[in-house]
C-alpha cells in the first residue's frame, strides 16, 4: 500500500506577505492589480475570501465586494514568492527523493520507503508541517492518503493550516458525500450534465455502474467512475533532470483572460532570465506549459538559432508559443522553462553578443547589478510596470 502526501501551502504568496509585514497580518489581502487599473486577482487570504473574493477574478470586482480601506492590495512579487518555494521543496526533499511539484506551492510525495526512517506518513506529514512552520513561518496543508487523487483532496479538506489523514478503507466514506465538483475534470459543464442524470454527490456516482455511466457520458464516465471509488495508480514522478530551468504556477480558479496569462509568463521570463545569468547558463529551447481546466495538460516548445539567456526573447517566444493555443480553453497552470542550457563559455559568448539580442543583454545584465544590490525586486523592465498599469496581475 502507498503513502502518498499533497503538501499545498496556505494561500501562498498572502501569506508570504503576511509574514514580511507583520503590520497587515490577519488582515483582508489581496495579491495582484492594483485598484483602478485593468486586471485579476493572482490570489488572497482567507480574510478577504470571506468578503468574496476570489483568485482569478477582476480586480474591479474584488474593490467591490472588499473596498481598499477595508483589505490591503499589493503586486505581485513573484522573485519573492519562487525562492520561497525552493525552500520549501528543499525541506520536502529531506524525507523523500520523491518528490513531485505541482507548482510554486504544492508538491505530492511518495513517502513509503520513508516510514522506517522518520515514521508513519501521517508522523511525516506533522514533521514537514513543522519544518515549514519553524523555519519558514509559513501555514501548509497536507493531505495523507493511499494514491494521489485522495491526497489532493484530503488536503483540500484540510484547509487551512490542518493535516487529513484517509485510510484505504475509509476512502469511499471520505469521498461519497463531496460534491462532484471535487473530481479533477469536473468543470460547470460537466457538472451540469451529471445534474442532469441525477448525480450531484461523489457518493452517486460511486452508485452507478461504470457501464451505465458510460452510456450516459461516454468515455469519461469510466474515469468518473474509478475516481469516485478512489482508484489512482498515477505514480509520483521526481523531476531530477538538471537540462532546463522555468517556473509555473497553477491558479486557484480557471483563467480564460489571455492578458493575465501573458503576465504570468513576462514575470516568469524574468525570473527565469535572471537566474540563467546567475548561473552562467544559456538557453538554446523555450518550453511553454498548459494545464487546462478539464486537466488536459499540453506543452509546445521552440528552438531558438542563438543560445539565450534574457527575459525579453524568452517571453516573446513563449508568448508566440501561446498565441498559437485556443484562446478559449480556460486556464488551471501555466509555466515556462528554458532548456537546452550550456555554459555561457567564450564560444557562447560570440555568439550572442554577434546578434540583436546583445542590447537587451547589456541592459538586463545593467539590471542584475542592481538587483544584485537591492534584490530581485529591486528594479523592473518599463514594460513590465507597462503590464501591471494596463491591467495584468
Amino acid at each position: 500500500m502507498r503513502s502518498i502526501l499533497h503538501v499545498d501551502m496556505d494561500a501562498f504568496y498572502a501569506s508570504i506577505e503576511e509574514r514580511e509585514n507583520p503590520a497587515i497580518r490577519g488582515k483582508p489581502i489581496v495579491v495582484g492589480a492594483a485598484p483602478g487599473y485593468r486586471g485579476v486577482v493572482t490570489t488572497c487570504s482567507y480574510a478577504a475570501r470571506k468578503f468574496g473574493v476570489r483568485s482569478a477574478m477582476p480586480i474591479s470586482r474584488a474593490v467591490r465586494l472588499l473596498p481598499p480601506s477595508a483589505g490591503v492590495y499589493l503586486p505581485v512579487r513573484m522573485s519573492l514568492y519562487a525562492s520561497v518555494s525552493r525552500l520549501v521543496m528543499a525541506i520536502l526533499a529531506r524525507y523523500t527523493p520523491l518528490v513531485e511539484p505541482l507548482s510554486l506551492d504544492e508538491a505530492f510525495l511518495d513517502v513509503g520507503a520513508s516510514e522506517k526512517l522518520f515514521g508513519d506518513a501521517r508522523t511525516i506529514a506533522e514533521r514537514i508541517r513543522g519544518d515549514i512552520r519553524r523555519e519558514l513561518a509559513l501555514p501548509a496543508s497536507v493531505g495523507v492518503a493511499p494514491n494521489k487523487f485522495v491526497a489532493k483532496v484530503a488536503s483540500d479538506s484540510a484547509k487551512p493550516d490542518g493535516i487529513l489523514l484517509v485510510e484505504a478503507e475509509r476512502v469511499l466514506e471520505f469521498l461519497a458525500p463531496l460534491s462532484v465538483r471535487r473530481i479533477f475534470g469536473v468543470g460547470p459543464e460537466m457538472e451540469a450534465a451529471l445534474k442532469r442524470e441525477g448525480i450531484s454527490l461523489i457518493g452517486d456516482l460511486q452508485a452507478r455502474s461504470p457501464e451505465d455511466l458510460v452510456a450516459r457520458l461516454g468515455p469519461i464516465g469510466a474515469t468518473l467512475h474509478a475516481l469516485a471509488r478512489g482508484d489512482d495508480d498515477r505514480p509520483v514522478v521526481a523531476d531530477h533532470e538538471a537540462k532546463s530551468h522555468g517556473h509555473e504556477t497553477t491558479f486557484e480558479s480557471d483563467v480564460s483572460d489571455r492578458r493575465a496569462l501573458e503576465t504570468c509568463l513576462l514575470r516568469f521570463a524574468e525570473d527565469v532570465a535572471f537566474d540563467l545569468r546567475r548561473r552562467r547558463l544559456v538557453a538554446k529551447t523555450v518550453h511553454l506549459k498548459l494545464r487546462y481546466h478539464d486537466f488536459t495538460t499540453v506543452t509546445r516548445d521552440k528552438s531558438l538559432e542563438r543560445p539565450v539567456q534574457t527575459a525579453k526573447r524568452l517571453f516573446e517566444t513563449a508568448r508566440d508559443l501561446l498565441a498559437k493555443l485556443d484562446p478559449r480553453r480556460p486556464v488551471r497552470l501555466i509555466g515556462i522553462s528554458a532548456a537546452g542550457l550550456r555554459h555561457e563559455d567564450a564560444a557562447a559568448q560570440r555568439f550572442l553578443f554577434a546578434n540583436p539580442e546583445e542590447r537587451a543583454l547589456r541592459v538586463e545584465r545593467a539590471m542584475d547589478s542592481i538587483r544584485g544590490r537591492y534584490g530581485k525586486d529591486g528594479v523592473r523592465p518599463a514594460r513590465l510596470l507597462e503590464e501591471d498599469q494596463d491591467g495584468d496581475g
